[in-house]
């Protein structure tokens, strides 16, 4: 298996707050042309942690940016607390406490339920982008584009990690997968409850029109369903949008066509 934690940069680490939350910083490379840019932040999503970023870190350092990549309370590196606690809005909260690291409003980039709270974090916060990779959809998305096929159950206490036992992936392979299985961990059963518009009283509600930086949203797109699921994202916070065929959700960040995700990125980022 490679261990794609051990391929990036050499980079700064450090602990923030009164929960210990892992923060690693990368120092874009120095480029002749590069004027003053914002930072980039990059929030992960459940069950996971900077780690899932690994492949796209180089990329960006590359390009001149400097990157923070963030953990939520209990996550990865992060000190580890009572997940039958946590909510939503903790999680809220510590991406708020790791923002304020930043020396300028950076451009934040949060994947599946990391871009849920970041969309909800931008109805208040001054960020100067937002980038939506999968993100989980809010409630008025989800009265758009309902789920049709089966959801699992979420439990009432603590999530296990998913298990990712097949060795077939129409985007990752088997290294991909196994070094998936290696970091994913437990997650806030609270949270997720909350998150998930197909529960009881779950779902976030997002106001598009607080949310005034600019934005991209990116979607793995495999039926109908997901492209308007994506599309409807889009317009609800008027952000550009991308969708990408024959994708899975954690192949856009992970699999063998990450890069097209890269991409698409940084071809947006040449506004700032």
């Amino acid at each position: 298996m490679v261990d794609f934690i051990k391929t990036l940069p050499n980079h700064s680490e450090k602990y923030v707050g009164e929960n210990d939350l892992f923060l690693e910083i990368y120092e874009g490379e120095a480029l002749s042309f590069t004027t003053k840019r914002p930072p980039l932040l990059f929030v992960h999503g459940a069950y996971t942690g900077s780690w899932m970023w690994s492949k796209f870190i180089p990329h960006f350092v590359k390009e001149g940016w400097k990157c923070y990549m963030m953990n939520m309370r209990s996550h990865y590196k992060s000190r580890v607390l009572d997940l039958t606690k946590v909510t939503y809005r903790d999680y809220m909260d510590d991406i708020k406490e790791i923002t304020a690291q930043c020396a300028e409003p950076p451009i934040i980039i949060g994947f599946s339920m990391g871009g849920i709270l970041c969309q909800k974090l931008a109805e208040t916060i001054t960020f100067a982008g937002l980038v939506l990779i999968d993100t989980s959809i809010s409630k008025e998305v989800y009265e758009i584009a309902p789920y049709t096929e089966p959801l699992s159950i979420i439990s009432e206490i603590v999530e296990p990690a998913p298990a990712r036992e097949e060795y077939f992936s129409i985007d990752e392979s088997a290294d991909d997968i196994a070094f998936q299985k290696k970091y994913l961990a437990m997650e806030s059963s609270k949270a997720r409850n909350a998150i998930f518009p197909f529960t009881a009283n779950g779902g976030i509600s997002i106001n598009g029109s607080l949310i005034t930086c600019p934005s991209l949203v990116i979607k793995a797109v495999n039926s109908d369903d997901d492209e308007k699921r994506g599309r409807a994202t889009a317009e609800q916070i008027k952000a550009e949008y991308t969708g990408l065929c024959n994708k899975t959700h954690t192949g856009l960040l992970i699999g063998q066509r990450y890069m097209e995700t890269v991409d698409r990125i940084l071809d947006w980022l040449k506004r700032f």
